[in-house]
């Protein structure tokens, strides 16, 4: 496989300036996102949680499609998507925010939509794994189809940090929903498919063989012309 290898920056430092401001806003970003999901699960007291959540093939139970990923069942359940959702959430943004965009609708809906549409009557589906599933998913196929050294490389470390939840799309536990987590990652494909432009592609580096390459395809494409004759130089015998 061909990769996309980037070009050096002109300016390295103000190139690391620049990663590190990008890298700093992403943790940040993702930060809020964690403190909005801790914020509501301290208010979860407040309000019936269960009418909330998506309940599957009940009309009432759709509206758990858009509020089910902020509530959560347990601290130790919201840790857990805490932590993923933060260290996703910066690779995510800091390489991705375009494509981030656009996933994020289509990995949420398509949680709550694959739990509501799988799940087994009378159970009741919440949390933000599915969505983070998704975040999942499309840096893997960005990774695929962008092929670029970048791309691959966040691929790499998204699949190695979190590569066991590549299973969770299959019923492998009881009390996990691997309906949201399939749903999500359906989304976080399709995401990834469409916006795999979105995100512009780092300059390429070029060599020389390729300018040579590219003079002599010149030379060959040129019409080759008969050469020219001045009449005034022709001998009659």
């Amino acid at each position: 496989m061909h990769l996309h290898t980037p070009a050096p920056p002109i300016d390295p430092a103000q190139q690391r300036q620049l990663d590190r401001r990008r890298w700093r806003r992403a943790f940040n970003l993702s930060l809020a996102a964690v403190l909005a999901l801790l914020a509501v699960y301290s208010a979860q007291s407040a309000f019936d949680v269960n009418a909330w959540t998506v309940r599957p093939h009940l009309v009432a139970g759709l509206r758990g499609v858009l509020t089910a990923p902020l509530l959560h069942g347990s601290v130790d359940h919201i840790a857990s998507n805490a932590i993923a959702l933060l260290l996703l959430g910066t690779l995510t943004i800091a390489q991705y925010p375009r494509a981030l965009v656009r996933t994020v609708p289509l990995a949420w809906i398509g949680s709550g939509l694959g739990a509501w549409w799988l799940g087994e009557a009378g159970s009741s589906h919440l949390g933000a794994s599915g969505v983070i599933n998704g975040l999942l998913f499309m840096v893997l196929t960005l990774g695929i189809v962008r092929r670029d050294r970048p791309a691959v490389a966040a691929a790499m470390l998204g699949l190695t940090l979190f590569g066991g939840a590549l299973m969770s799309v299959l019923p492998h536990e009881p009390g996990v929903s691997w309906q949201s987590h399939l749903g999500g990652a359906v989304g976080g494909v399709i995401g990834g498919l469409w916006a795999r432009h979105a995100d512009p592609m780092p300059p390429r580096v070029r060599y020389s063989w390729e300018d040579e390459e590219d003079v002599v395809d010149d030379d060959v494409d040129a019409p080759i012309d008969a050469p020219h004759r001045d009449a005034s130089r022709i001998s009659w015998g």
